[in-house]
C-alpha cells in the first residue's frame, strides 16, 4: 500500500449534479442565509447536504438528532439506487474557480497510519497549522457510526517542475461528472483513472528520503511527502476514529476500510492557488505599551518595506524583524500576542483584508498588525523546520472556491 492510492469511490447516480454536491461543511459559519439558500435548492432531491453536518449547526443543541439522521440518510442512500461504486480508480478533477482559473487534483486514498496530526510529527502526512482538538470530537460523534466519508480535505504536493498532475492527458480518460456547483461557486469535471501506476509511482518518489533531503538542504528530518491544505479537522477525525478503533480491536483495525480517508491531491505551484494573508488586530489594550513590549521582545528597526506594518493611534508604520526565532514573520508575531495577551488582557481577531484591519485598529485601544503574504514555495520548508504553522497564517482562496463534496467511499 502506498502512501496515497487509488480506491473504489461512490459517485451519484440518476441526481441532479448540482443540489448533489455542496460546499465544505466549516464554511459560511457566520451566514446562515447561505445554508438556508443551499437547502432551497436542495429541496427534496438527493443531496450530500443531507449526509453532512454544517457547522454553523453545532451549537443548535440537536447534535444527536442530526447525526442520526445523516447516518439513516446514508443507509438510504446505498439502498434506493442514488449511487454507484467504481473499480478501484483515481479521479483527475479540474475544478475552474470564480475568477475562471482552474484548479486540478487527483481524488484517491491516503493511509492514515501515515498521518499525524500532534505538535512535533515527522510523519509522511503532516498538518500546515496547529490542529485545534476541540473541535475533534464533534465531528468524531458524525463520523464513528457513518457508512460513508465526504471529504473536503485537499492535500498539497511540492512538486515544482509540475511533473505529475499537470502531465495528466484527460484526452484518454472516461469523463464521468461535469456540471456548475450551486451558489455561483464555478463548475467542476472529472475523469475516471483506472491505469493509476505511472501516477502512483511519481507520487511515491515524493517520499523518497534521500531526495527529500538533498531538495531542502535538512538531514534527520522525517520526509514530509503531503501536507493538509484544507480540511485538517476532517482528516484528524478520522484519524481519531480509526485510532479508536485499533484500541478496540488491536491489529486487526488495519484490515478495515477505516485506515483509510479520502482526499484530493492538488499541486501546490498550481497557479490557480494564491495565499493571502491573514492580519492580526488586538483589542482592549495600551497601544503604546503593545508595541513598546513587541520592542522589547525582538529587535525591530522601522523600514520602508518592512516583514509587517503596525497600524495605532492613526499611523502605519513598517518594521523589519533583525532577530526572528522563527521561520516566518506570522510565528514571531504570534508568539508575542500569544504571549502579550495573557500578561496583559485584551483580544485578537484574525482578518482578512488590510483595509478592514486598518479600519478596527483607528478605534482607541486597538492595534492592527498587517502581515505579507507567505511566499508559498515557503510552506514545505517552514512546516519542516519549524513544524505546523501558528493558526491562521494564510488564507487559501475564498469560501466559494473551497473544495465541494461530491465524490465518497464506503468506511464500514
Amino acid at each position: 500500500m502506498s502512501v496515497f492510492d487509488k480506491a473504489k469511490i461512490i459517485l451519484p447516480k440518476n441526481c441532479d449534479m448540482e443540489k448533489w454536491s455542496v460546499v465544505a461543511c466549516d464554511q459560511y459559519t457566520s451566514e446562515p442565509q447561505y445554508w438556508e439558500s443551499v437547502k432551497k435548492t436542495v429541496g427534496n432531491a438527493p443531496s450530500v447536504l443531507n449526509m453532512i453536518f454544517p457547522e454553523i449547526y453545532l451549537n443548535d443543541g440537536d447534535a444527536d438528532e442530526r447525526t442520526a439522521k445523516i447516518n439513516d440518510a446514508m443507509k438510504k442512500c446505498l439502498e434506493n439506487g442514488n449511487v454507484y461504486e467504481t473499480e478501484p480508480c483515481l479521479i483527475y478533477v479540474e475544478r475552474t474557480l470564480e475568477n475562471g482559473s482552474v484548479r486540478k487534483g487527483i481524488v484517491g486514498v491516503i493511509d492514515l497510519e501515515e498521518y499525524d496530526f500532534n505538535v512535533g510529527s515527522q510523519s509522511k502526512i503532516r498538518a500546515t497549522e496547529g490542529t485545534v482538538l476541540e473541535r475533534i470530537p464533534p465531528r468524531v460523534k458524525v463520523r464513528c457510526d457513518a457508512l460513508l466519508e465526504f471529504p473536503h480535505v485537499m492535500l498539497l504536493i511540492d512538486d515544482d517542475k509540475k511533473e505529475i498532475i499537470e502531465k495528466i492527458d484527460k484526452s484518454a480518460l472516461e469523463p464521468i461528472y461535469n456540471f456548475s456547483l450551486m451558489e455561483n461557486s464555478g463548475r467542476i469535471k472529472g475523469y475516471k483513472i483506472t491505469d493509476t501506476d505511472e501516477i502512483l509511482e511519481k507520487l511515491e518518489k515524493l517520499g523518497d528520503k534521500k531526495a527529500f533531503e538533498e531538495k531542502y538542504s535538512v538531514s534527520g528530518k522525517g520526509v514530509l511527502q503531503y501536507a493538509v491544505g484544507d480540511g485538517n479537522h476532517s482528516l484528524a477525525t478520522a484519524k481519531t476514529c480509526y485510532e479508536n478503533e485499533k484500541a478496540k480491536i488491536g491489529d486487526e483495525a488495519k484490515n478495515l476500510p477505516l485506515r483509510y480517508a479520502l482526499v484530493e491531491v492538488v499541486n501546490l505551484h498550481d497557479e490557480s492557488l494564491v495565499f493571502e494573508p491573514i492580519h492580526r488586530v488586538v483589542f482592549g489594550v495600551d497601544e503604546e505599551k503593545f508595541v513598546n513590549a513587541l520592542a522589547e521582545k525582538y529587535q525591530i528597526e522601522k523600514a520602508d518595506k518592512g516583514d509587517f506594518e503596525i497600524v495605532s493611534n492613526g499611523t502605519k508604520t513598517a518594521y523589519v524583524i533583525k532577530n526572528p526565532d522563527f521561520n516566518l514573520t506570522v510565528g514571531c508575531i504570534q508568539s508575542f500576542i500569544d504571549g502579550y495577551l495573557k500578561e496583559n488582557g485584551g483580544s485578537v481577531d484574525y482578518i482578512h483584508g488590510a483595509s478592514v484591519a486598518e479600519k478596527l485598529a483607528e478605534e482607541k485601544g486597538n492595534a492592527g498588525i498587517l502581515l505579507n503574504a507567505m511566499q508559498k514555495s515557503d510552506l514545505f520548508k517552514t512546516v519542516i523546520l519549524d513544524g505546523a504553522l501558528p493558526r491562521k497564517t494564510f488564507s487559501m482562496g475564498e469560501a466559494c472556491d473551497k473544495r465541494f463534496y461530491l465524490e465518497g467511499r464506503k468506511i464500514r
